[in-house]
């Protein structure tokens, strides 16, 4: 017993020292790690502009009582600012260290947005049934709604009649997100948060938003994701109906799905 001990303690010794021993992270390595993430995202086709960064629980753009604090572009031009040029992101990046990154959507990808515990189980049930699953990222809770999972899609591409257009931000604008837990289709007009945005919180430990499928996977067609996610979202609001936690219908898709 006591030479177990002795061994043990000699163990936990050793560990310790190799512990003490492992070069500490810079800011430098945090810089380094965010730049080649956001770099990736530019590779893989989607556009980026700078956006917005948490101040503790508060947003940089200083607003009062901003909605949608770290969470929106810093620019009104951000959909002709969108760039995946490395070299202007890699300045952006560098002369911005704190700033996070929005993608705009309807160009290249669309993003299927829905409650986090939703998007789980629709994963899971994606993976397993064999069907093909592009980038999906997680956005921790950031108000009453909970929690949201990203799944980045191809785009749909503009419908040929002009008039069945329904933009993106008339249902799904980021702004809205609290109020309708449900699936939200962003489009044109539209824009998410990509990884490794910080959201507001603590300083030490600002919640980010995190790749669970980054973006070197293909963008598959919304439609082969549709249904599952459908359902998902439908199962989370009757769940939150019967837990008393005033559950709200799987919100109407915001896209014509004929072209």
């Amino acid at each position: 017993m006591g030479d177990g001990i002795g061994r043990y303690r000699g163990t936990e010794s050793r560990l310790a020292q190799w512990l003490r021993r492992r070069p500490k992270r810079t800011a430098a390595d945090d810089g380094n790690d965010r730049e080649k993430l956001l770099l990736a995202v530019a590779a893989a086709g989607l556009p980026l502009a700078p956006a917005a960064y948490p101040v503790g629980y508060s947003c940089s753009c200083e607003r009062i009582g901003c909605p949608t604090p770290a969470r929106h572009p810093v620019s009104f031009a951000w959909q002709t600012q969108s760039t995946t040029d490395r070299g202007q992101i890699e300045r952006w990046a560098r002369n911005e260290p704190e700033a996070n990154f929005v993608t705009a959507t309807g160009m290249v990808h669309d993003v299927l947005d829905v409650p986090l515990a939703a998007g789980r189980a629709a994963l899971e049930r994606l993976l397993a049934e064999g069907v093909e699953v592009g980038p999906v990222a997680e956005s921790p809770a950031a108000g009453p709604g909970g929690g949201r999972m990203l799944f980045f899609t191809a785009t749909r591409g503009t419908p040929e009649d002009e008039d069945e257009w329904w933009p993106c931000e008339l249902d799904c604008h980021p702004e809205t997100m609290d109020e309708h837990p449900g699936l939200r289709w962003h489009c044109r007009g539209s824009y998410v948060l990509v990884p490794p945005a910080r959201l507001p919180g603590d300083e030490d430990a600002h919640p980010a938003v995190a790749w669970i499928r980054g973006p070197e996977h293909p963008l598959p067609d919304p439609l082969n994701l549709l249904e599952t996610l459908q359902d998902a979202c439908a199962r989370h609001a009757a769940e939150r109906g019967a837990d008393g936690d005033g559950g709200h219908p799987a919100h109407e898709i915001a896209w014509p799905l004929t072209r």
